[in-house]
């Protein structure tokens, strides 16, 4: 399978345009439920890093879109990106910084945790 012509992460502002451009992308929120119902991006789909093996069907659809994932601060998140391009989705990059770093800079009325 070919190299991703896509760096493996992305910034906050970089994802908050293509959210709102909304064209073949998708933000993947791969925190747990408790996370999410604390705080979460409008858009973003929850589909956590714990259940991301069982469920990845639900990301098929994706296959060819270009997948911000995103976690608290990164790191869950850039785990993801790389097991998902492993899986084929080339295009799947993780948000560095996270939602906090988002709740810092796209988004200051987001609680921060």
């Amino acid at each position: 399978m070919p190299e991703s012509p896509l760096p493996i992460e992305t910034d906050c502002r970089t994802v908050a345009a293509d959210l709102a451009d909304g064209a073949n992308f998708v933000l993947l929120d791969c925190r747990e439920q408790d996370e999410w119902d604390l705080v979460h991006i409008e858009g973003a789909k929850l589909l956590p890093m714990s259940q991301l093996a069982s469920r990845l069907g639900e990301l098929e659809t994706y296959r060819n879109h270009n997948i911000a994932v995103h976690c608290h601060h990164g790191g869950r998140s850039l785990q993801v990106a790389h097991w998902l391009r492993k899986q084929g989705f080339r295009e799947a990059q993780s948000m560095a910084g996270g939602i906090d770093e988002w709740a810092q800079t796209v988004d200051p009325s987001l609680g921060r945790y």
